[in-house]
């Protein structure tokens, strides 16, 4: 039985501080986020997921961001080395929960900084986003510890959003979804669906067919559930303003076995 568990982190009271690189900085609701950030963890939990929460970092504003700390591939999680050094006292209570998990652990290594957030899985491809946050040796260790494994890996530059995961995501079927003035190249991935908002282009796979998706995306939405999806979707709007996604605030384990 594959497993259906999920890392969440709470924000941190420190989350208006979080950083933003390609948005202007607005003012951040931390008691709506929290609300938010329950609500989101709730969901998961009613479609078959259940919720591991990492030990909380108060002092690092965007530790509720937990995606870009670890990537798993089968049972192998990669601790990863921010590309933002305010980031990397987060990535200690992550390789704590998933070695409690049972996961084989490795690590990147100075001088490879990588971002979770610049790595997304479509099978057994791992498309990772040479960007701001990730950089070539990064890449080349992610490749190391991961091409073993079975893992094809496609490295794509990644210049106009923070991570590769805020420009693409991938449907069920292997489909990769985009807003074309977010994406560098999308003649890269081989199926491609352009979406007509920034946030649409973010969904997280729930399992049986559903796609959790940011509120802030209602067209998308529509679309996507013309195309025959099942579309669940969250208000995460104050994490919008940290470039933060609906991906951004869990990593989804499956492929543990229990």
């Amino acid at each position: 039985m594959p497993s259906k568990k999920a890392l969440i982190r709470r924000p941190s009271p420190r989350l208006a501080e979080g950083l933003v690189t390609h948005v202007e900085r607005e003012k951040v609701d931390v008691e709506l986020a929290q609300e938010q950030w329950e609500a989101y963890a709730e969901t998961l939990r009613a479609h078959g997921w259940e919720t591991v929460e990492v030990d909380p970092e108060d002092d690092c504003p965007d530790s509720v961001f937990v995606e870009d700390t670890v990537v798993m591939y089968k049972n192998v999680a990669l601790i990863t080395r921010p590309g933002a050094e305010s980031r990397r006292a987060e990535t200690a209570g992550v390789e704590e929960a998933v070695a409690r998990l049972g996961c084989s652990v490795n690590w990147i290594w100075e001088p490879g900084t990588l971002d979770g957030g610049d790595v997304l899985k479509v099978g057994d491809t791992v498309y990772v986003g040479r960007g701001g946050r990730t950089n070539a040796a990064g890449v080349q260790q992610l490749r190391a510890a991961f091409e073993p494994l079975g893992a094809r890996v496609v490295a794509v530059p990644v210049s106009k959003v923070l991570h590769l995961k805020s420009a693409v995501t991938a449907l069920p079927d292997g489909t990769i979804l985009g807003h074309i003035p977010n994406v560098d190249r999308p003649s890269l991935f081989p199926g491609f669906l352009a979406v007509p908002e920034e946030a649409g282009a973010h969904v997280v796979l729930l399992g049986g067919g559903k796609l959790l998706m940011s509120a802030s995306a209602p067209k998308t939405a529509e679309l996507l559930a013309d195309l025959g999806h099942e579309v669940v979707t969250v208000d995460i709007s104050e994490f919008e303003k940290l470039e933060g996604c609906v991906t951004c605030l869990s990593v989804r384990l499956r492929e543990l076995y229990a």
